[in-house]
């Protein structure tokens, strides 16, 4: 389907790619890896024509219809969830138009018999047949379809995209992409911004497919589900694996072992052939066989072996200071922003040494919980931190907190303080910043160094409880096994928020399931909780028929009392109270924007004082509070309509 010709792309002198070749077939679903930096993005806007090769040439049909999901997109804002993600349907409703043309010459010719009819004819059927195989005749069910399963809600459809965070707007543009069912999808850490039951639903969905899939993800259970083949980019070169990515990394290591036995061996030989050359170079009676021996030298194809990026990043988490039996103690706690319940009746004991995972959809008051833990916003109910709890935490968000226009050096020396500025350098090293890479600026990072960086922070004092929201996100196969061991040997407690089952299993002890305002304890590890979820989801969507059943028979005997006047009166009036409370919150948040536009512009002008920065945090974590106040008074405006409907 798709050639890759002795591609070369070189940037700055230096070739991040050199002579690669590779054939891509149609409705293959391959796994592009290697560490961050090797260039996987780079190749997959290559297959996007969005670069071109410094030299060599990438050949595919004329007609191929390729959909790309980069790791950072604009969505645009005038539209719907369900608008924008119809607009997908573009070169469907170009098709129907089409059939309805061909159908109307049909319709007008009378030359039954001429070859022209018959090849109208076939054309006709032929773009039938495209667009049965696009689904345009199921489009709305399909994306309706899609949609669930990536998480959205009905009462989400008609939403303004601009009311959607970074991650669900992914989600949106992923939509748009696997409904068109390109003939090739290019999926850049699509996995990123979506929990395990997502994760899961995208995984059946892309194995079915009829698309070939060149898939970049860390997530290595999502590749094995998904992917039948793997091509590793290493060092400016390729290899090339027809199996799935646990299957490669055997077959490499094995490659390499069998690699490194014939190249002993081969070099055994040719020094004893050198050794024999040497004694008996000047004697006469050998010097038959020694010209021999020195062609079988010019003539010896020599073994190499494959050379291997072994740079890798050192962690090891401080010792942790002696804490309180119980580091996180919480009983009846409840969040809500306004009447909108986030969580409610939590009750969580957590023991010190415990490593536990809360999971969930997006959505369901994971990080929220996180802050209630970190006091950044307020809360109902009891939540008490033992005895020297020190906490460590690593926000979702936290590399894009970054200052840009720092260096990386010059990143950790702004925050170290003690002895450990002493070691900045030895640090540095060991997250693979080492040389002439400590003084490269921010801005120019990848998102997984980004992630490394941030990542420093946590070391720079001795903590005994780390709280770790989604720490994986851009990190290479490599780093996270060795953030996962670094975790496992820290003695201290953990809270791991998190979508990455692989990184999970094995590592946390107990899991927080988050859901319909609820938390709920499993004991055991991530493996233990799935195949209880299976069991679950199943009394779910049989307790959720049943439920629609008899809402349908409770729905036909109240038609009269939905239309009474005194009901959608109160319904109304509830609804202009909400429209209110919004009108508010936006003032209040324009205010708080303001506020914090004019602090950063003073900072910028090096009028810092320890009164102005207080103040700029506090008023950060207000605009916060307020935002999500916005969203959940948002949800119920909708909701309050849809009844009056």
């Amino acid at each position: 389907m798709i050639t890759v010709d002795h591609l070369t792309i070189d940037f700055t002198g230096t070739p991040l790619f050199e002579d690669i070749t590779f054939l891509v077939n149609a409705k293959e679903k391959i796994a592009l890896v290697g560490k961050n930096g090797a260039g996987k993005t780079t190749l997959l806007k290559l297959f996007a024509g969005k670069q071109p090769p410094t030299s060599g040439r990438m050949s595919m049909p004329k007609d191929i219809t390729i959909g790309y999901l980069p790791q950072h997109l604009l969505v645009h804002d005038q539209h719907t969830l369900m608008e924008e993600v119809q607009s997908a349907f573009a070169d469907i409703n170009k098709l129907e138009k089409q059939i309805e043309r061909l159908t109307q010459e049909l319709s007008e010719r009378t030359d039954y018999e001429s070859q022209e009819y018959h090849d109208l004819i076939e054309k006709l059927s032929h773009e039938n047949e495209r667009l049965l195989l696009m689904g345009g005749n199921n489009r709305i069910a399909e994306a309706e379809k899609t949609l669930i399963g990536l998480g959205f809600k009905r009462t989400d459809f008609d939403r303004q995209t601009s009311e959607f965070s970074g991650g669900w707007r992914m989600r949106i543009e992923l939509a748009k992409l696997l409904i068109q069912h390109p003939d090739l999808l290019l999926l850049d850490e699509p996995t990123n911004h979506l929990d395990i039951e997502s994760i899961q639903w995208l995984e059946n969905f892309l194995k079915t497919s009829s698309s070939a899939v060149i898939l970049v993800s860390h997530d290595r259970t999502f590749l094995d589900a998904v992917t039948t083949r793997t091509i590793e980019i290493t060092l400016g070169t390729i290899y090339d694996y027809k199996v799935n990515y646990s299957h490669y990394i055997q077959l490499r290591k094995e490659r390499r072992e069998q690699q490194q036995r014939a190249f002993e061996n081969q070099q055994k030989q040719i020094a004893d052939t050198e050794d024999f050359i040497e004694r008996f170079r000047y004697k006469a009676t050998k010097s038959v066989q020694v010209q021999s021996r020195i062609k079988q030298l010019e003539k010896l194809e020599r073994i190499e072996v494959d050379e291997e990026d072994n740079s890798q990043l050192h962690l090891k988490f401080p010792p942790a200071p002696h804490s309180g039996v119980l580091p996180v103690e919480i009983e009846n706690l409840e969040k809500s922003y306004g009447d909108h319940l986030v969580i409610g009746n939590v009750n969580m004991h957590i023991r010190r040494g415990d490593k536990v995972a809360f999971v969930g959809r997006n959505g369901e008051g994971k990080s929220t919980l996180v802050k209630c833990i970190m006091e950044q916003i307020p809360y109902n109910g009891t939540l008490k931190l033992g005895h020297g709890v020190k906490i460590g935490y690593f926000a979702q968000n936290q590399a894009s907190l970054l200052d840009e226009n720092k260096t990386v050096f010059d990143t950790i020396d702004y925050v170290a303080v003690g002895d450990i500025r002493t070691k900045i350098r030895d640090i540095l090293g060991a997250f693979m910043f080492g040389g002439d890479a400590s003084e490269k600026p921010v801005k120019v990072l990848s998102g997984g160094e980004r992630s490394r960086l941030a990542m420093i922070q946590l070391l720079l004092e001795p903590v005994n409880l780390l709280i770790l929201d989604e720490p994986t996100n851009h990190l290479d196969m490599r780093s996270k096994d060795v953030l996962k061991e670094a975790i496992k040997a820290f003695d201290g407690t953990v809270i791991l928020v998190s979508h990455d089952r692989d990184f999970l299993d094995g590592l946390v002890d107990k899991v927080y399931e988050f859901g319909n305002q609820q938390v709920k304890e499993h004991l055991g590890g991530i493996t233990e909780f799935l195949e209880y979820k299976r069991m679950d989801n199943l009394k779910e969507i049989e307790r959720a028929q049943t439920e629609k059943k008899e809402l349908n028979k409770v729905s036909i005997g109240n038609d009269e009392s939905k239309n009474n006047y005194e009901w959608r009166k109160e319904q109304n009036k509830k609804l202009r109270k909400v429209e209110k409370q919004v009108e508010e919150e936006e003032k209040k948040i324009e205010k708080l924007e303001t506020e914090i536009a004019n602090l950063e512009e003073e900072f910028s002008n090096g009028n810092t004082t320890t009164e102005s920065l207080t103040l700029y945090e506090k008023s950060k974590a207000e605009l916060n509070e307020h935002l999500t106040l916005w969203e959940s008074l948002q949800e119920e405006i909708e909701e309050l309509q849809s009844t009056l409907i």
